[in-house]
């Protein structure tokens, strides 16, 4: 049985990215079989030190064998050591670049990777 493809970026810009069969978004998380509003209230996710194992939990609960986790506009956001050893662990690939870079590698890998994203449209 294979998963369900991830949704195709359709269009990026400052603070808003919009997302085949999604309303838009202002930073998002993408999966196989789905994407919605990625709130960093919920894991306390900040610029510094950046994504928290808990935001990328997420995706690999929804099949994401393949990461991309956006920077921002600006590469403003981080990325925690613990973030990239937890992705480690489990054998997941990860890629880690500017946002505008990162919504082409995502829409390339969804092609034929089970793949996920996080992705901020901002700084």
């Amino acid at each position: 049985m294979s998963l369900p493809t991830s949704p195709r970026i359709l269009h990026l810009s400052w603070g808003r990215l919009e997302v085949e069969g999604h309303p838009p978004f202002k930073d998002a998380k993408l999966y196989p079989g789905g994407a919605r509003a990625w709130d960093w209230r919920e894991t306390g996710t900040r610029h510094t030190p950046g994504i928290q194992p808990a935001d990328v939990q997420e995706l690999l609960d929804h099949g994401a064998r393949v990461v991309v986790l956006s920077k921002g506009m600006h590469e403003r956001l981080g990325v925690c050591p613990q973030t990239l050893r937890f992705l480690e662990s489990r054998g997941v690939a990860v890629h880690i670049l500017q946002t505008e870079q990162a919504v082409r590698l995502y829409n390339r890998l969804r092609e034929r990777e089970a793949v996920g994203g996080l992705f901020h449209s901002t700084c």
